[in-house]
């Protein structure tokens, strides 16, 4: 047998029904013949190509981004090749379809839309039946798990078992943007209820109506969950997305000596918003250990975020406290100082000390606020991480840019209706002299004669190819220098320059597997240098990563 045939023991519409074998109508007639398929398709053998056109022009039809999404959702449901297959053709026009934005509004109307059992559903009344769920998705290779409780879905909040549509969406892109192969991969959502009334209510509601567990036995569950996937797969991959800020931290610290895991909100996020960061300080002219930055949002990803970008400047050559003191986070209640009640341990390391406030005019007693901040801190560097629109307002955005010649802004919240600002407003606001990364996908700008790409600086950069990198080589954890690599490799990637007018901060997205692809051989070089990996060449680490990496295209099968 060649290498490329793959034996199958399905037959028939137990193949048809196959998403992951399902070929369609391009089935050849010897396997028609083998596999009892003459009379169940069409008579004419067409080819993947020919098929991409026919979904595309189906998808076209579509008046709106949500039934795009539905469409896109049941092609991957009918047929995984293909779907993939339009997904990497189209990557530009089709990942905002599959995650941000139009994914919040999937996840909001999961209920509604759902169709068809994709991934696991670990209910908390079935929490003693836990290792049974595992199994029941028989001897699948599963290498790369993403997992959510739906406890904090974008900007959107509590979505409880509808967040279900981030790992989906997540697993979709490590497949279409990193090449990791989708029988590797298994979306699964930790249903311990929801806290949302809105869905409680719903009739429609697929998962389980309750309050949301809290406290010890929402730990406990979320233990016994990682203690059975140790068991099951030790050497997966498992990613954490988008659960509550209370819990986020918890769980990075709690397991990621445990097995090979990380948390996206916290470190992906830190880690693309990092790498552009490097790209616009490099197109500004001044130095990171000279940027004086403000982040809004002092969650699990704005405080993630700071300690990326005080670790980069360090690396940089700037004193620790220095690049510490250069941080500034300012949350709803204000500028973040050690006199506030309730902080947690990750936010009390990046928290002013409550004298500094004296030194900074401001009209109430017990707060400095955003636009005090602003003014008093003169940032040349600023981060919004609030899932709360229109924070970044003209009055703020002019201040910025009467002391900073380029000023760095980065409304980052998704999707498109939670960001901070909208770019044209931006630009608008600093007569066009603002650097820009954005959250969700925003069109090309134009202001003052000048077309103005604006960079999306979203994790799509970011954890396919980490994931890509810790598959092919077998890497057992992630560490902090296999995230900053990430970073870097994403600047060294990008094309803008030290003083363009018009900066493009990022590759295109047509170019995000390969892209991904410099990022897994990196991040493989920093895990050989953390004595996680044996040592090995650069030639050697990439051949691994080719050898790795699926094409979307249909295999020969043999009769099993």
């Amino acid at each position: 047998m060649a290498a490329s045939e793959l034996r199958v023991s399905q037959h028939g519409f137990e193949l048809i029904d196959e998403p992951r074998l399902n070929k369609g109508s391009a089935f050849p007639d010897d396997e028609r013949s083998a596999f009892g398929l003459h009379g169940l398709l069409p008579p004419a053998v067409t080819t993947i190509e020919t098929q991409v056109a026919r979904t595309y022009a189906a998808y076209s039809r579509k008046d709106a981004d949500i039934e795009r999404h539905i469409y896109l959702r049941a092609l991957q449901d009918r047929n995984e090749t293909l779907f993939y297959r339009l997904m990497v053709d189209h990557v530009i026009e089709m990942l905002p379809m599959v995650y941000t934005p139009v994914v919040g509004e999937a996840c909001q109307k999961f209920s509604e839309i759902y169709r068809r059992p994709r991934g696991l559903f670990i209910s908390y009344p079935l929490r003693d039946r836990m290792d049974e769920m595992l199994a029941s998705v028989g001897d699948q290779d599963v290498r790369a798990i993403v997992v959510t409780d739906g406890g904090r879905i974008l900007g959107l909040g509590d979505q409880g078992a509808g967040g279900m549509g981030i790992p989906i969406g997540k697993l979709s892109l490590y497949t279409a943007c990193g090449g990791i192969a989708p029988e590797n991969t298994l979306p699964i959502t930790l249903d311990v209820g929801t806290n949302n009334e809105e869905r409680l209510a719903d009739p429609l509601y697929i998962g389980w109506r309750n309050k949301r567990i809290e406290g010890q036995d929402y730990e406990a569950f979320v233990d016994a969950f990682v203690q059975a996937v140790k068991r099951k797969w030790p050497n997966v991959l498992l990613q954490f997305e988008d659960f509550a800020i209370d819990h986020a931290t918890l769980f990075l610290e709690r397991y990621r000596d445990q097995l090979c895991m990380f948390n996206d909100d916290v470190q992906g996020t830190a880690a693309v918003v990092v790498g552009t960061a490097l790209a616009a300080v490099r197109t500004s002219g001044k130095p990171l250990p000279e940027q004086k930055i403000v982040v809004l949002g002092g969650g699990s990803a704005g405080c993630g975020i700071a300690e990326q970008l005080i670790a980069a400047a360090i690396e940089e050559g700037a004193d620790p406290a220095t690049a510490r003191a250069n941080v500034y986070i300012v949350d709803r209640f204000g500028l973040m100082h050690d006199g506030m009640k309730g902080l947690y341990p990750f936010q009390q390391k990046l928290a002013r000390k409550q004298s500094d406030l004296d030194q900074i005019p401001h009209s109430d007693p017990t707060q400095v606020s955003f636009l005090e901040t602003i003014r008093a801190v003169k940032p040349t560097i600023l981060i919004g991480v609030t899932g709360q629109p229109g924070l970044f307002t003209e009055e703020i955005v002019r201040e910025m840019a009467r002391h900073a010649e380029r000023p760095i802004i980065f409304p980052l919240s998704n999707p498109t209706s939670r960001a901070e600002a909208q770019a044209g407003d931006v630009l608008a606001w600093t007569e066009g002299r603002a650097i820009i990364g954005t959250g969700s996908p925003f069109p090309p700008q134009e202001f003052g004669g000048k077309t103005f790409p604006i960079a999306q600086t979203n994790n799509v950069y970011i954890f396919p190819g980490l994931g890509l990198g810790v598959l092919a080589l077998g890497i057992p954890r992630v560490s902090d220098a296999m995230l900053m690599a990430t970073s870097r490799a994403l600047a060294d990637a990008a094309p803008a320059k030290t003083g363009d007018t018009v900066p493009h901060l990022l590759p295109p997205l047509s170019d995000v597997r390969s892209v991904s692809r410099r990022i897994a051989i990196r991040v493989a070089l920093a895990a050989v240098k953390d004595g996680l990996i044996p040592a090995m060449s650069e030639t050697e680490i990439a051949a691994r990563v080719d050898a790795t990496i699926w094409e979307p295209a249909y295999q020969p099968y043999l009769r099993a």
